[in-house]
């Protein structure tokens, strides 16, 4: 069972795509269990097949801190048919990053995320035309809004591309929101990555809007392009690819904050 995680160990905090090129040049390999199962374990919940918890590539045991979590993994191994298709268990490949490269190194973590917040999506407009940036505005404002007024973190907007430099204290408030759990982290840390924007992990993450909002927000100008120009299908089948791992942070966030 190790191996067929091997390529992604680790990965899915720091870069999911990379995660998912490599999976596709690792083989499937067969089914080996009757079935899949959730038992207590540690103050949390293991994954078992067939009565036998499931460990990280390296061995070391898998235990997830929400039932709701494990039982969604257990899902993704009961799902499997003849061969075990590690791109279809999105959940599965999260757990073993959490434990092989993020419970020893939370705040590395967090600090790369955070490392979003000088440079966020958010913080650069479009100068026209004009339905692009009320859309953007329209996506983005009540975002910038509720992390001045929520957060205190007053952050700088731009219109183009150049690099603006913000102010420490907006970035040290927005860090100080950050969750603290390797779980939660994780989380933010995909969504950050696959969005371009810590902010719009933060509002996920404290409910301001939940992730299909999230989601629309992160491709706002590609969705308008694609309404111009029609949609471009390489595009679109890596857009496809990431939602796969957004959808299990997000499911990790939800979760998470379901059980306070």
């Amino acid at each position: 069972m190790r191996e067929l995680f091997d390529d992604v160990a680790g990965q899915s905090p720091l870069d999911p795509q990379e995660a998912v090129r490599r999976q596709l040049r690792t083989p499937q390999r067969k089914r080996f269990y009757g079935s899949a199962g959730v038992a207590d374990a540690d103050g949390g919940f293991a994954i078992t097949l067939d009565g036998k918890q499931i460990r990280s590539p390296s061995g070391k045991p898998i235990v997830v801190p929400a039932r709701a979590i494990a039982d969604t993994i257990a899902s993704e191994w009961n799902a499997q048919g003849e061969t075990i298709d590690p791109l279809t268990m999105p959940l599965t490949r999260f757990a073993n990053s959490v434990v092989e490269g993020v419970i020893d190194r939370v705040d590395d973590v967090a600090a790369d995320a955070a490392k979003f917040l000088g440079s966020d999506l958010l913080f650069y407009r479009a100068g026209h035309p004009e339905t692009l940036v009320a859309r953007e505005a329209a996506h983005w404002d009540p975002i910038v809004f509720w992390a001045a007024d929520q957060l205190g973190a007053h952050f700088v907007l731009a219109e183009g591309i150049m690099h603006v430099g913000q102010p420490e204290a907006a970035i040290a408030a927005a860090r100080a929101a950050f969750p603290t759990d390797p779980w939660s982290v994780a989380a933010l840390h995909v969504v950050t990555t696959l969005t371009g924007s810590a902010l719009l992990a933060l509002a996920l993450a404290h409910g301001v809007r939940d992730e299909d909002q999230i989601w629309a927000a992160a491709h706002v100008d590609e969705d308008w392009n694609t309404q111009q120009w029609g949609i471009d299908e390489e595009v679109a089948a890596r857009r496809a690819a990431r939602l796969v791992d957004f959808k299990a942070a997000a499911g990790i966030l939800k979760a998470r904050t379901a059980a306070g």
